[in-house]
């Protein structure tokens, strides 16, 4: 499996996202620097966590103008796996490829602690070796993650099936919960929680493993 890293300017976990596509999946990763206009070869492309940019005018917001972007939004248009995590998410939500935006925590504190996630939605290319509604602990570390959508676009999504993964204890104040969600074709995912950190028991635990497997077996299979 081929896996495109993009690191802007600010990206802090970076490395940790290939790691754990290395160690989980023997995964042949690539960094790709922002400025770039074109993809290498790839079966998946992830906008890592950070802050972009400093965060400045607004997380993700400048981000999703790099030159990059284009091709990431090409290929995540021609059915590619895109998987934005925290920065990321922020970042899929600028670009337009997710709905949404990402505010202020409810607290207005940067919160980074250990986090129970539900799984909600198994028919995705990032969840699909976890149970429905099995709970697993994927830290997280932002501040700025609460999910927010009008009411109408609110209601549209949830009955898409399209909220992949929610809080249980709704840490940031994020509309119904919503920790994680897709696209209409489930081929792009924005999460605010780390899986990357929860792949070997010396960081922390295990439950990220089948997240990173998940993707390496989906991608398999459609290459047969």
């Amino acid at each position: 499996m081929k896996v495109s890293v993009i690191v802007f300017p600010g990206s802090n976990c970076n490395l940790d996202v290939k790691w754990a596509f290395e160690v989980c999946c023997n995964a042949d990763v690539s960094m790709v620097w922002h400025t770039e206009k074109s993809l290498p070869e790839s079966d998946v492309v992830v906008l890592p966590g950070g802050f972009s940019y400093g965060d400045y005018l607004r997380s993700g917001a400048m981000a999703a103008k790099s030159p990059i972007m284009g091709s990431v939004v090409e290929f995540a248009s021609s059915g590619g796996l895109v998987l934005g995590i925290c920065n990321g998410f922020q970042i899929l939500t600028e670009a337009h490829l997710l709905p949404g935006v990402l505010l202020f925590n409810v607290s207005t504190k940067f919160i980074c602690r250990p986090c129970k996630i539900r799984i909600e939605q198994i028919d995705t290319p990032f969840t699909f070796l976890y149970k429905q509604g099995e709970v697993v602990n994927f830290p997280i570390a932002h501040h700025e993650g609460l999910f927010y959508l009008d009411d109408t676009s609110l209601a549209k999504l949830e009955e898409s099936g399209c909220v992949a993964l929610r809080y249980l204890d709704n840490p940031n104040g994020s509309l119904n919960a919503i920790a994680g969600i897709t696209n209409a074709s489930k081929n792009v995912l924005g999460l605010m929680p780390h899986p990357e950190r929860v792949v070997h028991p010396l960081v922390g635990g295990q439950d990220g493993v089948r997240f990173f497997k998940g993707i390496n077996e989906w991608v398999k299979e459609i290459r047969r």
